[in-house]
């Protein structure tokens, strides 16, 4: 009997500090992965600011956590859907975020963008596509 993989899209909605909500989503999105889940990522609202290039924390007293996310291809979570009118709505566009790669082992290891910007409307499709949402 063959198990059918469920897919898991976890919802980004905080911005990157101040709350542990986005650390966290990161650790668990690494834990579903590492259990070869199909895992997708959106980010909307302030959780856009999660992928903003540049993010320097020293004067927080925190560690910046952005690079993690650089290294999510490694687990084979290659899908991260940032809504456009998130986007929008704070002055961001597809410039103000990280390069965050994969290497398709299907395409000769060819690399490839990891970030999709879509409307609030695909969004909404692709949440509804899904098997499980979880939203931090």
């Amino acid at each position: 009997m063959s198990e059918t993989v469920k897919k898991f899209f976890y919802v980004n909605r905080k911005a990157p500090y101040g709350t542990i909500f986005a650390q966290e989503a990161l650790e668990v999105v690494l834990i579903g992965a590492a259990f070869d889940q199909d895992v997708s990522l959106g980010f909307l609202d302030d959780g856009v600011y999660q992928l903003v290039k540049g993010q320097d924390t020293k004067d927080l007293g925190v560690k910046n956590f952005s690079p993690t996310f650089r290294a999510l291809g490694d687990y084979d979570v290659t899908k991260l859907f940032v809504e456009k009118e998130s986007l929008d709505e704070r002055g961001l566009s597809a410039d103000d975020l990280d390069e965050i790669m994969y290497e398709d082992e299907d395409d000769d290891w060819a690399e490839k963008p990891s970030i999709r910007i879509v409307s609030r409307a695909e969004m909404a499709d692709i949440m509804a596509d899904q098997d499980v949402v979880l939203s931090f």
